[in-house]
């Protein structure tokens, strides 16, 4: 890849960059920007000398903040949050010239917003958070908008959710995580992203705490299946890991410790069997508030002594000490003490089947692969050129994906948010995986709060087809959150 052209918005780690939508029409880019609360309006025709030539701002009555953007058909959707974040958020519906159109309520926090791809649908993942104080914990849904007779004509009605009402703890699968203070599986369930089939019948939807995928039926407005995405065993040779950042030295070693996957972005192709497949950025999140927090570092708990004879070695800084774990699952005889250290994240991106079944995992690609170029600056973080600073943390943290097919070939984009790199697989046939490339846009020796420094934290990834791009080469547009910047890559 070459990178074609950078919009720089000046503003460092403030989110002013996170999520990207393109409009073939006009040649538009609407990005996020955090910062401001606004969507800019970038004029992309020449991708070298991108400008921003509007600015969509928030109005009071339609919510406080934009989280996410999507554009079809000449339509802007935009998901809203509400102040306080816990009430229920907003979608609004812009024309490319950025005039509001309608806007209708839905659930709380809309963090991701699509288009179904025949493009009569709109659907937000609606995460739910609890308030800081963990007092107020909204339901986590999926609202899907039927626009199929124009924005214009929308009403409220035409609001479906689909929630996850439907589960209790006693009949929620096992291996889905549930356990926040005083809530039920509704409140606990926070979908995160959201990918939809060709024929746009069913959605398939991240819910990155509960390490599960929501499987919904977009018609009916029904979760149809929560499935436990497992654990992932790092000490098996493929799967090993660098857990500390006090080791001096880039040590990918196998623990008695299981990753839980817990996927940021989803996104879905039809591979080379016909068949539909779903890929996931394994970043890993946790549920950590003033209110109630479930992380906990290893030397701060107690191991089972049969399990982990050796606690004293493994609590040294240097091993497993500085790791950051759950402290709200591990123990499976309830005795007080952790049997089995469940680390958040698995530091991978997968694939798996329409029963999202896993059919491909990168094990530990990405972390090994940061040897062959990125020599003495493995784990990174993107608000520092320190190595190693993310190995007690889920390391790279791929954050971001999204697939293109070029030349009759599907390929998968990862952006690995801490180190900052883009990395490239060719997914065509799921259980042929090969990787093709890596890249950055970032600039290690310069400070990283300084223009500089290049790209940092790339937040959203978007595929731009030969097609319906400017200059008629598949482009990749990444934006990057610390940074605050939005780059336009072109696929050589």
């Amino acid at each position: 890849m070459s990178v074609l052209g950078t919009y720089r918005t000046g503003s460092y780690n403030v989110s002013a960059a996170e999520i990207a939508a393109h409009d073939p029409q006009t040649q538009r880019l609407f990005v996020v920007n955090g910062a401001d609360r606004t969507v800019d309006v970038l004029d992309m025709r020449n991708p070298a000398s991108m400008t921003r030539i509007n600015r969509i701002t928030i109005a009071a009555e339609v919510g406080f903040a934009a989280n996410s953007v999507a554009v079809k058909n000449g339509i802007v959707a935009v998901a809203v949050e509400a102040n306080p974040k816990t009430d229920p958020g907003s979608v609004a519906f812009y024309n490319a010239e950025g005039r509001l159109l309608k806007f209708l309520k839905v659930g709380a926090l809309p963090d991701m917003i699509t288009f179904s791809p025949d493009g009569k649908k709109v659907l937000t993942a609606n995460e739910g958070e609890p308030s800081d104080d963990y007092k107020v914990d909204p339901e986590g849904s999926i609202s899907i908008i039927d626009i199929s007779k124009g924005v214009d004509a929308l009403t409220q009605a035409d609001v479906k959710t689909a929630d996850f009402r439907a589960f209790t703890k006693e009949n929620l699968p096992a291996g889905v995580r549930a356990f926040g203070p005083g809530a039920s599986v509704a409140q606990d369930m926070e979908p995160e992203y959201i990918t939809l089939t060709p024929d746009s019948k069913t959605a398939y939807v991240t819910v990155q705490e509960a390490n599960a995928i929501a499987i919904v039926d977009v018609e009916t407005a029904t979760v149809t299946k929560l499935v436990p995405l497992g654990l992932k065993p790092h000490w098996m040779p493929e799967n090993s890991l660098d857990v500390s950042d006090r080791d001096s030295s880039f040590a990918l070693r196998t623990w008695t410790i299981w990753g839980m996957y817990m996927p940021d972005a989803i996104a879905g192709y039809v591979a080379s069997d016909g068949k539909y497949y779903v890929v996931t950025a394994n970043e890993g999140d946790s549920r950590d508030y003033p209110g109630y927090s479930e992380v906990a570092r290893v030397a701060t708990l107690r191991l089972d002594p049969r399990l982990y004879p050796n606690e004293a070695e493994l609590k040294l800084p240097s091993e497993l000490g500085r790791l950051n774990v759950t402290n709200a699952t591990g123990d499976l005889d309830g005795d007080g003490d952790i049997d089995m250290l469940h680390v958040f994240g698995a530091r991978s991106f997968s694939i798996w089947d329409a029963n999202a079944a896993m059919v491909y995992d990168s094990k530990n690609d990405i972390e090994r692969l940061q040897l062959t170029d990125y020599i003495g600056l493995h784990n990174l973080a993107h608000t520092s050129n320190t190595a190693d600073d993310r190995s007690d943390d889920k390391g790279p943290e791929p954050e971001a994906i999204t697939t293109g097919t070029i030349r009759g070939k599907t390929y998968a984009f990862i952006g690995n948010e801490r180190q900052g790199n883009i990395m490239i697989y060719d997914v065509t046939d799921p259980k042929a995986v090969r990787f093709a490339s890596q890249w950055w846009n970032r600039n290690p020796g310069a400070a990283t709060n300084t223009a500089a420094a290049g790209d940092l934290g790339p937040e959203g990834i978007l595929f731009i087809p030969a097609s319906e791009s400017p200059n008629g080469q598949p482009l990749i547009v990444v934006a990057n959150e610390i940074s605050g910047t939005t780059t336009v890559w072109q696929v050589n």
